[in-house]
């Protein structure tokens, strides 16, 4: 199980399919640091360091940004589809606005489309000065979990 720190998983209802507090936040979230620090359905926050994540020049890799949002989108999508179902990513985009050098990204997460088999989530991810420096948009099936 990843060993992300999940600040409360315990938002999100244990019926409900609590993703995080089940399976982890991933190996790729452990590495880049990221914190799940508010997990429902309606609203998923996380946050990143820059420090470990910059590119050659100092700012916040653009990948970096895609996979904090990626990672809070996904794990939205999850929380929603609920036991037995499962969400995968078909599409992300972002908008780079502004770089960050320092501090910490914070990532809001918030729900525009939720369906049977598709979720449409916005991420905005943020500075430690409240400065927008991302804007992201990701598409998941949902679908029925593989079996054992």
């Amino acid at each position: 199980m990843s060993t992300a720190r999940v600040t409360d998983p315990g938002t999100a209802p244990v019926g409900a399919g609590n993703w995080v507090a089940q399976n982890g936040s991933g190996e790729l979230a452990d590495m880049m640091g990221i914190e799940f620090l508010e997990y429902t359905v309606e609203r998923t926050v996380g946050r990143m360091p820059v420090r470990g994540n910059r590119q050659t020049v100092g700012y916040l890799h653009g990948g970096a940004f895609v996979v904090l949002g990626e990672s809070l989108g996904s794990m939205a999508a999850n929380l929603h589809a609920g036991a037995g179902r499962l969400a995968v990513g078909v599409d992300v985009n972002a908008t780079h606005t502004r770089s960050a050098t320092e501090g910490y990204v914070t990532g809001v997460c918030t729900p525009v489309h939720l369906g049977r088999s598709l979720t449409v989530h916005e991420i905005v991810v943020t500075d430690d000065d409240g400065r927008r420096c991302c804007t992201m948009r990701i598409t998941n099936l949902v679908k029925d979990a593989p079996g054992p």
